[in-house]
This record gives structure tokens, C-alpha cells and sequence, in this order.
């Protein structure tokens, strides 16, 4: 550790040489960096001469009257754009905890999020007047630890690594449609869908076939339709009319209740896969726990 930090000390420029660096590198110019920055020319340069110096390489040559980036200076303007990004992501996020008290950052499903988490949410933050939540968009697992969440809702088996797991519900789908879909395409058992439009999934490509077996249909013919893929789509879809659906039913509680789209028989396909929540391992987040059993509660 020691050696690390010896070298981080003779190697590390200062914040304020990255930013002329991060800014030059994306205009690929120093006079435009040197504005955006509030800098004189001669400032940039310096900066980036500083840098070039301490690293023991070049990181922009000159074209003309352009600078262009080298090789080793592309490389290291993209890994220092993500890591400025977070470190304004940490920033941000300890102003709103700094302001609010305790905030918790969750990565979620987006689907999820949107229909089912943060219709929700109100309650939870009239339960726990002093944690608010922070949502991010998330599809698959990631590290945990270096991506500084707290929560993330997680769909697929229970092995998400260095991850406290915490089931919420098994996957359970329908299929649905709007009630004008059902009439003009005279939809009644599940073998009147065969020459009906369906909507599928990309993830789930044998869903529909899967739930034809499941209904007890003997022998199942290729099901063509449109792909969406994310079930927002192919909520929206169904409801305008372009087919009939294979939806979880905690996607669509409310179209149902309101009758905006009906279910097509009482088959329910039980997918492989399940929804969790998942914390980092060993964490210490009393808020957090307060936040994963809260959501289980909704179930």
C-alpha cells in the first residue's frame, strides 16, 4: 500500500490538470478547453505539458494547426471521462444524502422502476420520512461494490456474485390483449391466436410457444410477430391493438383492473427465472434492509 500511494503521489496530477486534459481531449482543441474552463491557452498547455511529463508520454500531437489525441492519450481520456463521471455521480449523491439524510441508491430493472417500483414509492417514503431513493436503470449484473449501489433488482437465477439475495416473486405470465383486438380478431380459446398478431419478447423468444403447451395446445406452429425488448413495449403495443401479449401480471395490474386490456384464458406461464433484490455482500445498511423488506411487503 505504501508503494502505492508513493507512486500515486509522484504520478497523480492535480484535479484541475485532468479537467484541462478531459476538456482538451473532448474538443480536441486547447483554446476550446481553455474557454469551456475559463482558462487562458497558455494555461491548457502548460497543464498538459505538466501531465505528459509526469506520465513519460506524448497524449496529443499536432496536424496542422489541430491537436489530435495519440493513442495512449485516447485511452486514457476514455477511462478518465467514466471515472469524472463518477466521481460527479458520488458528488451529486452525497449533496442529495447531505440534504435529505439518508438516501439510498438502487439500480432497477427499467420496466420494474417504472410500472411497478415508483407508483409504490410514495409509501415507502411516507414510512421512512428520512431515506430517500435514488433509481438507476439497470439490465444485468454488475459489481456491486465498485458501482456504489445499495439495492438492485435483479431477474434470473440466484447467482449474482459477492450478493446478499433476497427473493421477491417468481416470473408469471399472461397473455392479454385489448378488448377491440379480441373482437375483430374473434380471439376465444388459444388456438384462434395462431393466425392472430402476437408480440414477443426478444428475451423470451419461446414464451409464447412455452405458453400454448402450458394451455394444453398439442402440436404448436411457428409463431412470427413483431419483437420488442423491453415489456414496456410490448405493454404499449398491446394496448394500442397490434397483437395480443405474453405480459407478468404485476406489470399490468392496473389495465386489467381498468379493463383496458383483458386476459386471454387462465393459462399462466411460470418462467425459470425469478426476481430478487439483491445487497452487497457484508454490507451494513439498516436503511437498506428497511427498503428490501418494505419491497418484499408489496408482493
Amino acid at each position: 500500500m505504501m508503494v502505492e500511494d508513493k507512486f500515486a503521489r509522484r504520478f497523480l496530477p492535480s484535479f484541475s490538470v485532468l479537467r484541462s486534459f478531459a476538456s482538451a481531449a473532448r474538443h480536441q482543441s486547447f483554446t476550446l478547453a481553455a474557454e469551456e474552463l475559463n482558462l487562458t491557452q497558455s494555461a491548457v498547455s502548460r497543464h498538459i505539458r505538466d501531465m505528459e511529463a509526469a506520465l513519460g508520454f506524448s497524449l496529443f500531437r499536432r496536424v496542422g494547426r489541430r491537436v489530435v489525441l495519440t493513442p495512449a492519450g485516447k485511452n486514457l481520456a476514455d477511462a478518465l471521462e467514466d471515472d469524472l463521471g463518477r466521481i460527479a455521480q458520488t458528488l451529486h449523491r452525497a449533496i442529495a444524502a447531505g440534504m435529505s439524510g439518508t438516501v439510498l441508491n438502487v439500480a432497477s430493472l427499467p420496466t420494474f422502476a417504472a410500472r411497478w417500483l415508483i407508483p409504490r414509492l410514495p409509501d415507502f417514503e411516507r414510512a421512512h420520512p428520512g431515506v430517500g431513493v435514488n433509481l438507476t436503470a439497470r439490465i444485468n449484473p454488475f459489481d456491486l461494490a465498485h458501482e456504489r449501489f445499495d439495492v438492485a433488482i435483479h431477474f434470473g437465477r440466484e447467482n449474482w456474485p459477492d450478493a446478499k439475495l433476497t427473493k421477491l416473486c417468481d416470473e408469471e405470465m399472461v397473455a392479454v390483449a385489448a378488448p377491440r383486438f379480441v373482437e375483430q380478431h374473434g380471439i376465444g380459446g388459444p388456438e384462434t391466436l395462431f393466425d392472430a398478431p402476437l408480440l414477443h419478447l426478444q428475451s423470451r423468444p419461446g414464451a409464447w410457444a412455452d405458453w400454448m403447451r402450458e394451455a394444453g395446445v398439442g402440436a404448436v406452429p411457428a409463431l412470427p410477430g413483431k419483437q420488442f425488448d423491453q415489456f414496456t413495449m410490448v405493454i404499449a403495443g398491446v394496448t394500442a391493438g397490434l397483437g395480443a401479449g405474453l405480459v407478468p401480471t404485476y406489470l399490468i395490474e392496473e389495465e386489467l383492473r381498468s379493463g383496458a386490456l383483458v386476459q386471454l384464458g387462465q393459462t399462466v406461464l411460470k418462467t425459470a427465472n425469478s426476481y430478487f433484490l439483491a445487497q452487497p455482500l457484508g454490507a451494513d445498511n439498516p436503511s437498506a434492509d428497511a427498503f428490501v423488506s418494505w419491497v418484499v411487503r408489496q408482493v
